[in-house]
């Protein structure tokens, strides 16, 4: 069976082949660290980490390149505006280095709350300053650059080509359509590749053509070329990213004689509560305030509960939804693992019959490209067998193939079950119902001013690695280590 991608570049699925026989090379377009990461990384990471468990579950060795952004990204797509991280650092004020490294390291930690593994590579913009300039000098050369005042343009127009990703031709890009347009370019469609750094600006380096900083969209096309090489396979990010980042990444190599990404892989929006997320309307939600709410394999799991390419609607009605779907796959492991420690020898024909229905079922979903609720309804149809069985008796043998394929599938493909959420400890909606009656007992006795019994209580749940914390709209609860 093939494993099938829907490839951006030409608009239709197609079998996939890598560039080398058993190796893949991925690369994904990873954060600007400037702020938390929000539900929108989220679906972008969840989606490029499912592929790259998938692929090696089917046996393949992945180098999975992300960069990270810490120079260069301004606040508008007309190379203006202020460096998102220098502006940050001046609200914090902070170094711009402490900025992104304070971002970068909270970024990952809410990655590896989701359980995405770490990539293999991940550069910084940063740190790949001398190829850039590189890569620069080389557009210059062949003409398809030009320097105005200490800054480097690409020329759009001398790249025929450029728009065959997203189906935007250039001539019906209108000037002045999306931004304002600066004087000294020869075009308004043209993008930086080199900005000079006004007095004020805090990241500069030094170049031929007088200090400066990168633009935007030339990291990506020297850091994929040189940790994967000429035409490796897979190019990933959100669908935002579509126009104008990845054009320039394609325009940027292509004309300066590489062979690019082979396949473009594109996750789209989240929406909350069928809105677009935006900070200026207040329809924003960072990972971290989430995750003092729910579970964040929950979130995870509600994820995966829509396809990478399609819209993902995050209501709290489907919040709760997906926390009831996912503790009872949880649960069922547990029992499975519980009840497998004292079995006796033997199978079960009708679980064994499930189970491989399980695992065609999943594998048919995953290699159409990526088809993660499929995946996951696959397991959900295996449920009521699995349960059946376990109300009577059942052979270790038969217990040791449904352990193996929650490892292997759930966990390994899916990355829903680490082990530190296997542990046997109370969870799920009887955990949450529990604490939420001892909390209500709690407010009764501060409304009673016995403030003695409340504390007690308190302390009683932070001792049991429940930490509460009382605000304006009520008490808060959340597990801690």
């Amino acid at each position: 069976m093939e494993f099938y991608l829907y490839n951006t570049m030409t608009r239709e699925k197609e079998p996939f082949r890598p560039r080398v026989e058993g190796h893949v090379g991925i690369y994904v377009c990873g954060p600007t660290v400037y702020s938390d990461a929000h539900l929108g990384h989220a679906k972008s990471a969840v989606a490029f980490d499912t592929l790259r468990r998938w692929l090696l579950h089917l046996g393949y060795r992945v180098r999975y390149v992300s960069n990270v952004t810490d120079v260069g990204h301004l606040t508008d797509d007309a190379d203006q505006g202020e460096d998102k991280i220098q502006k940050r650092a001046k609200l914090e004020r902070l170094e711009p280095m402490q900025v992104a490294d304070k971002y970068f390291w909270r970024y990952f930690e809410d990655m590896a709350a989701l359980n995405v593994l770490k990539p293999d590579i991940t550069p910084r913009a940063t740190g790949h300053i001398v190829e850039q300039i590189e890569l620069t000098k080389e557009l210059l050369k062949r003409g398809f650059a030009y320097e105005r005042e200490g800054s480097v343009y690409f020329r759009a127009r001398k790249w025929p080509e450029y728009g065959k990703l997203s189906g935007r031709r250039l001539e019906d890009q209108a000037a002045g359509a999306r931004v304002g347009v600066r004087e000294e370019k020869e075009d308004p469609r043209d993008w930086a590749l080199w900005k000079r750094a006004e007095p004020e600006h805090l990241m500069r380096w030094p170049s031929p053509w007088g200090e400066g900083f990168p633009g935007w969209h030339i990291e990506c096309t020297v850091m994929s070329l040189k940790y994967l090489g000429e035409g490796f396979d897979i190019h990933g990010g959100g669908i935002d990213l579509q126009f104008p980042h990845h054009e320039a990444e394609i325009a940027q190599a292509e004309a300066a004689g590489h062979a690019f990404a082979r396949y473009w892989m594109h996750n789209n929006h989240v929406l909350l509560g069928g809105e677009k997320m935006a900070k200026s309307t207040g329809n924003f939600v960072t990972l971290r305030e989430l995750f003092e709410r729910v579970e964040p394999l929950v979130v995870r799991f509600y994820l995966l509960q829509s396809h990478y390419r399609s819209v993902t609607d995050f209501t709290d009605e489907g919040l709760k939804a997906a926390r009831r779907g996912y503790f009872r796959l949880l649960d069922a492991y547990r029992e499975v693992r519980r009840r497998l420690k004292a079995a006796p020898p033997g199978g079960h024909p009708e679980l064994e019959a499930a189970l491989a229905e399980l695992r065609a079922r999943f594998a048919e979903a995953m290699n159409d490209d990526l088809g993660t609720p499929e995946a996951l309804a696959a397991f959900f149809t295996f449920l009521p067998v699995l349960n059946r069985a376990l109300a009577g008796e059942v052979g270790a043998d038969a217990l040791a193939a449904v352990e193996a394929a929650f490892a292997e599938l759930g966990e390994g493909v899916l990355g829903l079950f680490p082990r530190r959420v296997l542990e046997e400890r109370l969870s799920g909606p009887a955990l949450e119902g529990l604490l939420e009656l001892v909390l209500e007992l709690r407010e009764e006795a501060r409304r009673r001013r016995d403030f003695a019994l409340a504390d007690r209580v308190r302390d009683r749940l932070a001792e049991l690695g429940v930490a509460v914390e009382d605000t304006a709209k009520g008490p808060r609860w959340k597990l801690v280590s």
